[in-house]
């Protein structure tokens, strides 16, 4: 009873320490991961708290092999064939000729500078070409990176990860096989039979999936748990096939669930229930393998020869295999760089490693024991490395958007130009959207970035960069396409970033809308659609009044002639006036007002 009641609190404290790691992450702006490895080793080999290993049991190693394997499948369902328009052959390149010279590197650094033989070398080279969805994910959520560098990352990422374990089983293939009396290259067959059959397993699978979900054999209500169960069924039978040939079934899986996602509409409805899976996993697997780390082990990293090997992998293999790679390519000098620099290792590696020198040791490998510390070391040191610079890096690099408190405004009509220009001209990244071509014409001769096309399209998600942009404003003369428009983004966006403007002044009059629905509400209540179009129509121009004192806003004292429309403080963030709430205003704070 003691057993389950320790089970239970190790799984709860896991659980809870790594999303609340997520969030604090999210507050203080550091790379998650960072936190959550932290996290891990504080209440794990540092304290002694917890130890999830041991509390788990037989249960740990299959926890976090289906954790990861969902993962995998969330972030390969992620990918879109239209992403690499102008990089496919950047991204190809990377992931073969970049994973090969990563592999043969590798192996030979781990050779003759962590002092590993060859055949331990050729297996830990061939893992560590990984970096993974779980890390490079989270960094480029953070780091604003522009689309171009962000997806070469993303898709390196989830394609290597499988890759990168059979590649060390493949090298644990060669030795063992080559170590037999009678030795001969078919004996190599079975691996790349099983490697196939894996691949054919996930294509069949996703296809099975996709032609239930399009043709509506799955209820709406069923459908996020069914293929959540054809997932685990996936990866078990890719692992009844061969060890480790689990993560390419479900990598292939969620691929071809993702190539058929923009023929069958429904399936992609499944992605956010699968990302907030993919979140919750990713935190929980983390702290789960550095709070079942011993302090050997943690120790055993500020060796020499592991500090030295982690730093010819981050200072000279990662920038030759993708300076090497990528010549000839689209990707520019600066792009190039950048790649060339970040390369996390994360959850994969670390599991992966371990179930490796548990088979190394009892073949009788007695340097195999190392593998673990090296492993960690090069996770925590490429996490903290990548994590702290890659947001810096970028934006000194041009990579990034260095001002994502940008507004994205839907609709081009008198007013939303008007304030569209007002807010540029404060410095303020704007991006106005509209189907008519006449309409965005007038904001073009203003200088104002636009783009004409449904911003409610599939399509409009290749064609329209958003990490510039924090806020959406509805502001069309459709107050059902309002809705609708701010309901299809407040996933990117978030509720607190999403708002629309009021048609009618009678509606607003003849209902009483709860507190949470006025959070959303743009401007005063005689501030509707038509009556701010009206007044610009007329002569009325948007102006900025500098706070001279620190107060309330609204306060019963003040009294504006026009109407107050947003609140631009001295860090450079924009706060928008809503039908409820008041903000404080701080001496040099901006409100932006309609006048006559």
């Amino acid at each position: 009873m003691i057993e389950q009641e320790f089970a239970l609190f190790s799984i709860v404290i896991v659980i809870a320490l790594g999303i609340f790691s997520q969030w604090l992450a999210w507050r203080i702006q550091w790379p998650s991961i960072v936190i959550m490895s932290i996290a891990g080793l504080l209440i794990g080999p540092i304290s002694r708290v917890i130890n999830p290993q041991a509390a788990l049991g037989s249960f740990y190693s299959p926890i976090i092999s289906l954790a990861v394997a969902m993962i995998l499948f969330e972030g390969s369902t992620s990918l879109d064939i239209r992403e690499l328009k102008g990089i496919s052959k950047s991204v190809f390149r990377i992931v073969t000729v970049g994973a090969f010279i990563a592999w043969i590197g590798g192996s030979l650094a781990a050779h003759f500078i962590a002092g590993l033989s060859l055949e331990i070398s050729f297996i830990i080279g061939g893992l560590f070409v990984v970096t993974g969805p779980t890390v490079i994910i989270p960094m480029l959520r953070q780091a604003k990176l522009k689309p171009r560098v962000s997806s070469v990352l993303k898709w390196e990422g989830i394609i290597v990860d499988p890759v990168g374990p059979l590649l060390a089983l493949f090298a644990y293939e060669i030795i063992q096989i080559t170590s037999q009396d009678s030795f001969h290259f078919t004996d190599f067959i079975p691996f790349f039979v099983d490697s196939l059959l894996a691949i054919i397993i996930g294509y069949v699978i996703g296809i099975l999936v996709s032609v239930l979900v399009g043709k509506g054999l799955i209820p709406e209500y069923l459908k996020s748990p069914i293929v959540l169960c054809f997932v685990l069924i996936c990866f078990m039978i890719g692992e009844v096939i061969m060890h480790e040939t689990g993560m390419l079934a479900v990598t292939v899986m969620g691929l071809s669930l993702a190539r058929t996602k923009k023929y069958v509409h429904s399936i992609g409805s499944i992605g956010h229930f699968m990302e907030n899976i993919s979140v919750m996993l990713t935190s929980t697997v983390f702290i789960l393998l550095t709070a079942s780390l011993t302090r050997e082990t943690v120790f055993e990293i500020f060796t020499w020869p592991i500090i030295s090997f982690v730093l010819v992998m981050l200072l000279f293999i990662r920038p030759l295999s993708i300076g090497i790679s990528t010549i000839g390519t689209e990707l520019t000098l600066q792009e190039k760089a950048l790649v060339g620099w970040i390369a996390p290792r994360g959850i994969v590696a670390l599991t992966v490693s371990g179930y490796f020198a548990e088979l190394l040791i009892a073949d009788g490998y007695q340097h195999a024991t190392i593998l673990t510390s090296l492993t960690l070391a090069l996770v925590f040191i490429t996490v903290c490395a990548h994590g702290f610079s890659i947001g810096p890096l970028a934006r000194k690099m041009g990579l990034a958007n260095a001002n994502s408190s940008g507004v994205l405004i839907v609709g081009a009509s008198s007013f939303c130009i008007a304030f569209a220009n007002h807010l540029k001209q404060m410095g303020t990244s704007v991006l106005l959207t509209d189907t008519s071509e006449d309409r965005l014409n007038q904001a073009k001769k203003l200088g104002i970035a636009t783009y004409h096309g449904e911003i409610l399209s599939e399509q409009s998600d290749f064609d329209i960069d958003t990490t510039p942009y924090q806020t959406i404003l509805a502001m069309t003369g459709d107050a059902a396409y309002n809705a609708l428009v701010c309901q299809s983004y407040i996933p990117k966006f978030g509720y607190n970033n999403t708002f629309t403007l009021p048609i009618e002044k009678s509606v607003l009059e003849n209902r009483e809308f709860p507190p949470f629905v006025k959070n959303h509400l743009l401007f005063q209540e005689d501030a509707t659609f038509p009556k701010l179009n009206k007044k610009v129509n007329i002569g009325h121009t948007i102006q900025t009044i500098e706070i001279q004192k620190k107060e309330t806003f609204p306060h019963k004292e003040q009294s504006f002639k026009g109407t107050p429309l947003c609140i631009k403080n001295k860090n450079g963030n924009i706060f928008f006036i809503t039908l409820k709430g008041k903000l404080n205003l701080e001496e040099g704070d901006q409100l932006v007002v309609l006048v006559d």
